[in-house]
């Protein structure tokens, strides 16, 4: 009985325990304030930096003034239980830095209307009818200005001023910052302001207009369905750098590229970290014949390796390889005007691409590179256009950016300019017009057809040597 009386006693005395507690710590931190001491308030402080990821470091100015800021807002929040300890409910803070938010900084969106719930009902009407993996990647653009702005974030406020701080940060961000483990779990502000220790290169200015792009097609479906009277994204693209970003290749480079392992055998050709070591392991599949082929046409990666075998064809004494969406297989062409035909030029001849169709076609193959595959956004090869830039850096030939697949295509239509041909002249080949029936479906008057003739058989590179190549070839097939 004596225990249990005590407990009572303990429990009636514990709010005024409780009490007395608290408004020794909040006289303990007017004090602390003064003075400038961190200690009371620094456990808790260090549990706000950890769990917000703040790139703050203990000691630093930043880090003092954060320990007085909550200093001084735990000082406002004892004040407040004390006064109602006392009955008094009408308290409300002094300090500005717990004065309640009013006005917009409190509005939240509606139900179901949040930026990335109305990107859900864009998507599902696309009304510009985008590609899945274009549209996957307007997805991300969006996510990471909402990312940005915060995820209640109503999207009538969404005007110039939040998309020109957003475009900012884009001229600040590091190059793929979403598998760099040193900004792992981090948001834009915070990968930014880290950048400045880490010093990762930022994107291009190309890069900024995609993100850009994407969200401005999502503003003008807002404002076309009136959550926005204007579209806040428009007129803020930034001007492109005229100096190239990709190059072609230079003779030299090339024949150095025509006498690596990717070409002349490797040691394995399922790994590519095993391409540039040379072994008898000849790759002869779309990785061997789409940098060929691109030199001598100018076509696209994606176009060529999704050719079918009836796609390559004899056409009125003239072997042409038609870029089309007709057909069997998982075809796609960028626009309208890059369903084409192209003549096959001599020298892919000389290598043996005519041998290799005819060999794809007795086996019975419906695509010319079987192996050729989308990855799960829906690019063909996407995989192989990773990999050869990094080919290109262990084989000694790439430093920084330049140098790809689409160095080939670069290098055509620099062939064609030095055969005397002007870009009006020979856009068409590289699928720079717009759509036609006649481009759909291949059928061309006989003078068109020599016309493309003359223009890729124009093709040539002085000082180039590729003919070792078909002499490999012959080799592997023999073995």
């Amino acid at each position: 009985m004596i225990n249990a009386y005590t407990d009572y006693e303990l429990m009636l005395r514990a709010r005024t325990d409780d009490a007395n507690l608290r408004a020794r710590r909040l006289d303990a931190l007017r004090a602390a304030l003064t003075s400038g001491d961190a200690n009371l308030i620094e456990p808790a402080a260090k549990d706000f930096v950890v769990r917000h990821r703040l790139l703050v470091d203990a000691g630093s100015d930043e880090y003092r003034e954060l320990c007085a800021l909550m200093t001084r807002a735990e000082i406002e929040g004892l004040q407040r239980t004390l006064e109602r300890d006392r009955g008094d409910f009408t308290g409300t803070p002094k300090d500005p830095i717990v004065k309640p938010a009013t006005g917009t900084a409190r509005e939240a969106a509606a139900p179901g209307e949040t930026i990335m719930e109305l990107f859900d009902t864009y998507a599902r009407e696309n009304p510009n009818q985008i590609k899945p993996d274009t549209l996957a990647q307007a997805r991300r653009d969006v996510g990471l200005f909402v990312e940005y702005v915060g995820s209640t974030f109503p999207v009538y406020r969404i005007d110039k001023k939040a998309v020109r701080e957003w475009k900012a940060l884009l001229l600040r961000y590091p190059i793929k910052a979403s598998e760099t483990k040193a900004f792992d779990g981090m948001k834009l502000a915070q990968i930014v302001k880290h950048n400045e220790t880490v010093k990762k290169p930022t994107i291009s200015t190309t890069t900024v207009n995609r993100y850009l792009s994407g969200f401005s097609a999502f503003c003008t479906w807002l404002t076309n369905h009136g959550y926005l009277t204007a579209n806040p994204a428009a007129a803020m693209f930034l001007k492109k750098s005229k100096e190239k970003t990709t190059k072609p290749f230079t003779v030299d480079e090339m024949n150095a590229l025509f006498k690596s392992p990717l070409f002349t055998g490797c040691q394995n050709d399922e790994a590519p970290r095993f391409w540039s070591k040379p072994g008898n392991v000849l790759i002869r599949d779309h990785r061997y014949w789409v940098p060929l082929i691109m030199l001598y046409s100018g076509a696209r990666p994606a176009e060529i390796a999704q050719l079918g075998i009836d796609d390559v064809r004899e056409d009125r004494g003239h072997w042409i390889m038609h870029i089309t969406t007709e057909g069997e297989g998982d075809k796609s062409v960028k626009t309208d005007g890059s369903m084409r035909v192209l003549p096959v030029h001599p020298e892919l001849v000389n290598l043996g691409f005519l041998d290799y169709h005819a060999k794809a076609k007795e086996k019975g193959d419906k695509r010319l590179f079987p192996l050729a595959e989308r990855n799960e956004r829906g690019q063909m090869i996407a995989d192989f256009s990773r990999d050869f830039p990094r080919y290109l850096t262990k084989i000694g030939l790439k430093d920084g950016r330049g140098l790809s697949l689409y160095s080939f295509r670069h290098g055509a239509a620099d062939a064609l300019r030095r055969a005397g041909f002007l870009d009006e002249q020979f856009g068409f080949i590289l699928g720079h017009t717009s759509g036609t029936m006649t481009q759909r479906y291949g059928t061309l008057p006989q003078g068109m057809l020599e016309q493309r003739v003359e223009l890729v058989n124009s093709i040539s590179y002085p000082g180039l040597m590729v003919d070792h190549l078909k002499s490999v070839s012959a080799v592997g097939e023999a073995a």
